[in-house]
């Protein structure tokens, strides 16, 4: 159900990270296709059912790139898709939903306030709501990234997953789980944004009063109690880094691979940078999630 173009992305070692992080570094390159994020993979899941269903219309809320994977899979299908966004979205991010031929709704406020209007917007159209990491499709997709990792030729020890609404971390994590038993899955959050993570140590929800941070893809205050749960299962550890770490993540990323990544995709990096001994000698892959990014904040990291 999901297009070739979306799967078996590119993994590989990158050597000069490995260097400097002293550790073996694989790269699993969720950018390399038309939306330039791993979000298309549930999303082409999501579409095909719909369509299966002769549904003709879908919205979701979005702080970006599950707005453009949707907007993408259900164009390809002949879906109405509307997206719900906060203001504070990336305009970079926008732009591509609306280039992508979706109705875009901008909200006042962060990324709760557009899952809310989501859903309001849902019930009076009486259309289908995805709602990232909740539905099941968003994480089966997520999760052939597992089974593309367990496939792998060269063996690893750890994969390093970027922490928000968790449909990544659980999908992976249950594959991996389940097919190498022995890779620890560890989940990595900023510090700015911790909801997912003291959920998962406290093995309850907990909800924050705001969230301060660049890596807009990952930032959220009400954690999913199901899928707080399913990360109780499948994660080994849940950890949160510094912006400075994340910046610096990104900044490495370009500087030895070449990559424009968004900073949820340097979370691994960065968790990297903030425990060296942890993984030193160690093989880790790092998912790289994401590469939308706004090209004026770009420039600023890559030269602070």
């Amino acid at each position: 159900m999901i297009d070739p173009i979306l799967l078996n992305t590119p993994m590989y070692r990158c050597d000069a990270l490995g260097r400097r992080l002293d550790c073996t570094v694989s790269i699993k390159l969720e950018t390399a296709n038309p939306v330039r994020s791993f979000k298309a993979r549930g999303t082409e899941l999501v579409s095909s059912l719909l369509t299966e269903q002769e549904r003709t219309a879908v919205v979701c809320a979005s702080a970006g790139n599950l707005g453009q994977a949707l907007a993408w899979s259900g164009r390809r299908r002949g879906l109405r898709v509307t997206v719900v966004a906060s203001r504070r979205a990336p305009a970079a991010k926008l732009e591509r939903i609306r280039a992508l031929g979706a109705e875009l709704m901008v909200v006042d406020g962060d990324f709760e306030m557009a899952r809310e209007q989501a859903v309001s917007i849902a019930r009076s159209r009486g259309i289908r709501l995805v709602e990232d990491s909740l539905d099941v499709e968003t994480c089966e997709g997520a999760a052939t990234i597992g089974l593309e990792l367990a496939d792998a030729e060269d063996a690893f020890d750890a994969v390093l997953i970027a922490l928000g609404g968790g449909a990544m971390a659980t999908g992976i994590g249950y594959v991996l789980k389940s097919l190498t038993p022995g890779v620890e899955v560890i989940c990595v959050q900023p510090a700015g944004a911790p909801a997912m993570t003291r959920s998962w140590h406290a093995r309850r929800v907990i909800t924050t009063q705001s969230y301060d941070t660049i890596a807009d893809g990952v930032a959220g205050r009400y954690p999913i109690p199901a899928v707080v749960d399913d990360l109780l299962v499948v994660a080994d550890d849940a950890v949160l880094v510094r912006e400075s770490s994340i910046i610096a993540g990104v900044r490495m990323l370009w500087e030895h691979t070449g990559l424009v990544v968004e900073p949820s995709a340097a979370l691994g990096v960065a968790a990297v940078l903030e425990d060296p001994g942890r993984f030193a000698g160690r093989h880790v892959v790092t998912v790289i999630c994401g590469g939308n990014v706004d090209p004026d904040a770009y420039r600023g990291w890559i030269s602070a």
